[in-house]
Formats: structure tokens, C-alpha cells, sequence
């Protein structure tokens, strides 16, 4: 009787699915998020007559064959990755990446970061840092003095002092690019690390060898669509139901089963 284990794979699919779904309602507020989709493949088949056999002495081929399923495993949760709409916060400090790139911020490690979270920081010795206290690369220090700050679309940081019209340059933003954005291992508070499957950074300015541009003052909101994630938790409630149905109705065979005589 496969039916059993069948339809306990997709009940352990359907619930994997929910999982997914629960967490990217629970990110819908999360500042640069973007959704998450449960993806499967349908497990190996047991070949009790392959197709193309030869089923006759005369040569006959078997034209489709018997290829019976075992059921459904989790194959990926992709990252969707995709522009979220920009809200405008006046911070002077909240940053949005408009097109493709991460902000790389560095870890206590020593290693590097990445996120999309533009939410920016100042740390108590005026170093721009996200708001676990990360320090973003390549390094900038805001003077105690500062009257204002600019940050132009290529990522410029610029001060403005009393008494002097003329601005500062402090440093630059860069951001970092990846071949498969995909690949990157998401490790939370916004942040993921360079995998093999990304493939290493290509740091550069905003604007740039296809990065997107910076725009100060807005921020990037969550990329998940509420009405849709909701229609998808009722088909994933939905076929969890069925496959339990599918055990109930296999428990009543094997039950006849049993009781004959």
C-alpha cells in the first residue's frame, strides 16, 4: 500500500508550504524583504514496465509503459527577487536601492554581509552602521559637527558644517552585486552571505556595471503581496486536506483487507 507514504510526502510538502507562506506574512512590514516560494519535484518512479519495452515475441513496444510515482519532496525556497515599492521616511540616514545590488556591511567576524535593508544608523562614534550595529562598507565616519547630510545616487556621503556653504565628501557607498542573487544564504536581521552558488561579489559604485542608484530619505518595503499569500495558504490548507484523505481512505483498505476471510 504506497498510497500511505505518498500522501504523507504530501502532506510534509503542503506543510513545508504553509511554513513558507507564515513567514513571509510575518515579513510583510520587514524593511527590503523579498517573498519566498516553496518549490517541489515529484520523487523517483518504480518502473514495472518501462516504456519502450518490448512486451512480444514479434517485437511489440510498449508505448507508454507503467511508471508508478512514490510521491513529492521539497526541491527549493526561492527568493523572488524583485523591486519593492519606496516609501519616503525624511531620514537623512534611510537609504533605498533602486535596481539590483546589496549594501555590504561587516560582520564582528571580520567577514562580509549583505542586505537590502537602507535603514542606516549612526554609531556613538559617528560611524554609519546598520541598525544591529554593523559597520557598512568600505568605512564612513560622520564628524560630531555635522550640521546635514547628503547622499546623492551614486552613493556620495557629503557633510555640511555651520558656517560653510561648501559640502564634504566623506566617503562613498558601494554596493555589490551577484551573478545568482538566488544562491545567497539568508542568516537573518536582514543580512546574507556570499555562497558558492552566488558567486562572488562585484562591488562598484551605485550606477554602475549594472547596479542600481541610491535614493536618500525612502526606504525599500517588503515585497509580499498579503491577498496572494492568503489565497496560496488556502491551497496549501486545501491539498494538506486531500492528502489526509487520501491516508483515510487507504487506512479503509487496508482495513477490508485485514477483515477478510
Amino acid at each position: 500500500m504506497r498510497a500511505l507514504q505518498i500522501a504523507a510526502t504530501g502532506m510534509s510538502a503542503q506543510q513545508m508550504r504553509v511554513e513558507v507562506v507564515s513567514n513571509n506574512l510575518a515579513n510583510m512590514s520587514t524593511t527590503g524583504y523579498n517573498t519566498r516560494r516553496a518549490e517541489f519535484a515529484d520523487l523517483h518512479y518504480q518502473q514495472a514496465a518501462r516504456p519502450g519495452a518490448i512486451n512480444a515475441t514479434d517485437g511489440t513496444v510498449l508505448p507508454t509503459g507503467v511508471q508508478l510515482g512514490l510521491g513529492v519532496r521539497p526541491s527549493s525556497v526561492t527568493i523572488m527577487t524583485g523591486q519593492g515599492t519606496i516609501s519616503q521616511t525624511g531620514n537623512d540616514l534611510d537609504i533605498a536601492i533602486e535596481g539590483n545590488g546589496y549594501i555590504e556591511v561587516t560582520l564582528p567576524s571580520g567577514g562580509s554581509a549583505f542586505t537590502r535593508d537602507g535603514g542606516l544608523k549612526r554609531s556613538p562614534d559617528g560611524v554609519i552602521v546598520t541598525s544591529d550595529g554593523y559597520e557598512v562598507a568600505p568605512g564612513i565616519t560622520i564628524p560630531t559637527d555635522t550640521r546635514s547630510l547628503t547622499i546623492n545616487a551614486n552613493g556620495e556621503v557629503y557633510a555640511y558644517f555651520n558656517g560653510d556653504a561648501t559640502p564634504q565628501l566623506l566617503g562613498q557607498i558601494t554596493l555589490a552585486g551577484f551573478v545568482n542573487p538566488n544562491g545567497l544564504e539568508a542568516i537573518g536581521s536582514n543580512l546574507f552571505l556570499e555562497t558558492g552558488a552566488s558567486g562572488p561579489p562585484t562591488v562598484g559604485a551605485p550606477g554602475e556595471d549594472g547596479l542600481g542608484t541610491l535614493r536618500q530619505g525612502y526606504l525599500e518595503e517588503s515585497t509580499v503581496d498579503p491577498v496572494f499569500e492568503i489565497t496560496e495558504l488556502i491551497e496549501a490548507q486545501r491539498g494538506y486536506e486531500l492528502n489526509a484523505k487520501v491516508i483515510a481512505a487507504a487506512d479503509q483498505i487496508l482495513g477490508a483487507t485485514v477483515q477478510v476471510r
